[in-house]
């Protein structure tokens, strides 16, 4: 390509970018219309788990979890974080699969505004699936009794979903480039799913784990999202500097929680950069 047709393509901020990463967008939409079980899937898994594990425990003495009434309010903010998290951990395989059949290929020789619009793509789409997912389960979960927080609670649950989503979309797609196909990138997903679920607060609180154990899962970014959650579900006069985890290593306010997220998922969107420059080049 000559330089006077490379400096014609328009950049990141232009109309152009907004347009093509729209349309990348609309694909993944059209690709779920004619997959719906994979919507399906992702919002009725949850609220099983949410259901059969609020019934397993439903007859434990009230205050064995903390300020929850009862187990279905302790547990929401796990399901949502976690399956928030499931979600994202999956972004990368539409893009594998284009990859693999060729498709990606295609959008690489295409003269686009900027080729983050494919991974901002993605991730749009991932976010607004996840978005659908904890609205599902918090509407369950206000039948089950879990209640719900206040407008700036509700706040709070949202920005905390999209930055664990953000960070792990991040994640997501950086194994994609990095990975030979889709059989090492779903049996990476597995390895780290359900690890990660066990080693954080999403099930039982810390005071119930081995001490090795809360260690780890202090340091885990799904009970950096999880405790703010919780916290505002159960305490409508929440402050950003309240105690939210009482951790092995000291006390973690919910502001700090979220800032600690943040970083996590920032750090891993800059980790991820010089890999998508390459690939994406």
């Amino acid at each position: 390509m000559s330089t006077a047709s490379a400096t014609a393509i328009p950049g990141i901020f232009s109309a152009e970018f907004v347009q093509e990463t729209l349309a990348l967008t609309r694909r993944l939409f059209i690709q779920l219309q004619r997959r719906p079980s994979t919507l399906v899937a992702g919002v009725v898994q949850p609220l099983i788990w949410l259901i059969l594990f609020g019934a397993l425990f439903q007859n434990v003495p009230q205050g064995l979890f903390g300020d929850s009434t009862n187990y279905s309010q302790f547990l929401c903010a796990g399901i949502i974080v976690f399956t928030a998290f499931s979600g994202a951990l999956n972004a990368g395989l539409p893009v594998m699969f284009d990859r693999e059949f060729g498709f990606l290929n295609r959008l690489l020789v295409a003269p686009l505004a900027s080729r983050f619009s494919i991974v901002l793509a993605s991730a749009l789409f991932i976010t607004t699936l996840s978005l659908i997912q904890v609205t599902a389960i918090a509407g369950l979960g206000m039948l089950l009794g879990t209640g719900l927080p206040n407008a700036a609670g509700i706040g709070v649950v949202l920005a905390t979903v999209m930055i664990l989503v953000f960070g792990v979309t991040a994640l997501s797609l950086g194994l994609t480039f990095a990975l030979p196909g889709h059989i090492e990138l779903l049996a990476v997903i597995f390895v780290i799913n359900l690890p990660l679920l066990f080693a954080s607060t999403a099930l039982v609180p810390l005071s119930f784990m081995p001490r090795w154990l809360q260690w780890i899962a202090s340091l885990n970014p799904l009970s950096l999202a999880i405790e703010p959650i919780r916290y505002v579900y159960l305490h409508p006069d929440w402050q950003l500097s309240d105690v939210v985890m009482v951790a092995p290593w000291g006390s973690l306010s919910l502001g700090t929680a979220l800032l600690i997220l943040l970083a996590v998922a920032l750090g891993m969107s800059l980790l991820i950069q010089p890999l998508l420059r390459r690939r994406l080049a």
